[in-house]
């Protein structure tokens, strides 16, 4: 065999440099999301769900059905923590529902919603 051995100390870096930056989900905030979706689903009033994440945003988007819009897509933006806040509630019609800081207020409508679909 010929050809040069490549030692455990021999890193070769990967094209392009450093990856580009990416928003997402931390654990306690999926942890939240997932759990209201998980009620959702046990009322039947959803059935799937999509994860997107950018540069700009993570974006968690919930479907009646998997052929159409989004009912709702939770929006986290932190280029806008500072301003009206990072996270959005955003209707199937693309509306801005609920806008805010933190993301138990902005989830409040969707939670509201549950409370009806249980009791009836």
């Amino acid at each position: 065999m010929s050809g040069t051995a490549i030692s455990p100390g021999n890193v070769t870096p990967f094209p392009g440099g450093k990856p580009p930056p990416q928003t997402g989900f931390d654990r306690q905030e999926l942890m939240r999301i997932m759990d209201l979706y998980g009620r959702m689903v046990s009322a039947g009033h959803w059935r799937d769900y999509a994860i997107d994440m950018g540069k700009d945003a993570a974006v968690f988007s919930a479907f009646r059905r998997a052929t159409e819009r989004p009912e709702f897509r939770i929006e986290k933006r932190p280029a806008l923590r500072n301003r009206q806040g990072m996270w959005a509630l955003i209707g199937e019609a693309g509306a801005v529902l609920k806008r805010g800081a933190e993301l138990g207020p902005v989830l409040a409508p969707v939670e509201r919603r549950l409370m009806k679909l249980v009791e009836e």
